[in-house]
């Protein structure tokens, strides 16, 4: 037994006794929290006036923390430019250009229709009926070679014959072009057209005129003084008289023409005419009609070089 008087202890404590603890400070108590009031919304403070009645001031702009980048000014040319483009077109605009464009459109074609009749609209009257007259003979005689063809035909088809016909009409065929190209002779009613000129005052070029207006009232064989006239004729001038075709010819001037007489004397003496014009360069001009005018000056046939018949 042990002497030991204390109590006992338990195995394995060796340790020293813990030391006791300090009593720890009482808190104070919290005074109670009073209950929270909702927050009125702050209005935006107005800047109070230093005298009444006159106007606030505005507030003052905040100074931004940072200052933004400067930007370029735009030119007169920019800003117009950007005002054009895109353009900002309504309705109301769309139907008016379109109006103006068809209004446009319709004074063009009036303007060119006008300027092609301008021609005739400043003629005299006395060039407005020698037109119509020519343009009627022209008719006319277009109408009789339509008819002539005609009858043609109605001979090739209805001849028993038809290749004797068919040479009958070639031979009165090589017969007209003949008297067409000058290689024979002619007869037939026309007129005799005598000029006089004692002054020297009548040029190659009145006589082209002349003969122009002739062929105009339908003259079908021509010839002025031993010269027959073909397409290919020409007029010039030479000293004391006038060359046809290189053949010098002189005064009296003396066209024998076959035609209808008719047609070619009025268009000789319309007002304005070619007898009025030879007139005035104190020229005497004499038209004589006839029943039967020969012209039997004749042209050698030209054999063409290079243009050959495409029949056969």
């Amino acid at each position: 037994m042990s002497t030991n008087d204390n109590p006992e202890e338990p195995e394995g404590t060796g340790r020293p006794p813990e030391p006791p603890k300090s009593p720890e400070p009482q808190k104070s108590p919290e005074p109670p929290k009073s209950p929270e009031l909702p927050q009125r919304p702050q209005s935006p403070q107005q800047p109070r006036s230093a005298e009444p009645g006159q106007p606030p001031r505005a507030p003052e702009p905040a100074e931004p923390s940072e200052e933004a980048p400067a930007q370029p000014e735009e030119t007169g040319r920019q800003r117009l430019a950007a005002g054009l483009w895109p353009p900002r077109v309504s309705r109301a605009q769309l139907i008016v250009a379109l109006l103006l464009f068809v209004l446009g459109l319709g004074l063009a074609i009036q303007v060119r229709s006008n300027s092609d009749s301008s021609a005739l609209r400043g003629a005299r009257q006395e060039d407005l009926v020698r037109i119509l007259d020519e343009l009627d003979g022209r008719t006319k005689r277009l109408e009789d070679e339509k008819q002539r063809l005609e009858d043609q035909r109605k001979e090739l088809e209805s001849s028993s014959d038809q290749a004797e016909e068919a040479r009958r009409q070639t031979v009165e065929k090589e017969r007209q072009l003949g008297i067409l190209a000058g290689t024979v002779a002619a007869q037939g009613p026309g007129i005799t057209l005598k000029i006089t000129d004692p002054t020297g005052q009548v040029q190659s070029d009145q006589l082209l005129d002349t003969l122009q207006e002739l062929r105009a009232a339908g003259a079908e064989a021509i010839q002025i003084n031993g010269v027959r006239i073909v397409a290919s004729s020409y007029f010039s001038d030479e000293d004391g008289g006038v060359a046809i075709d290189g053949k010098k010819i002189t005064q009296p001037y003396e066209f024998k023409v076959i035609g209808k007489p008719q047609d070619l004397e009025p268009a000789l003496n319309i007002p304005g005419g070619v007898v009025q014009t030879l007139e005035k360069e104190q020229a005497t001009v004499a038209v004589t009609r006839s029943a039967k005018i020969v012209v039997d000056a004749l042209r050698a046939a030209k054999q063409p070089d290079y243009a050959r018949s495409s029949s056969g």
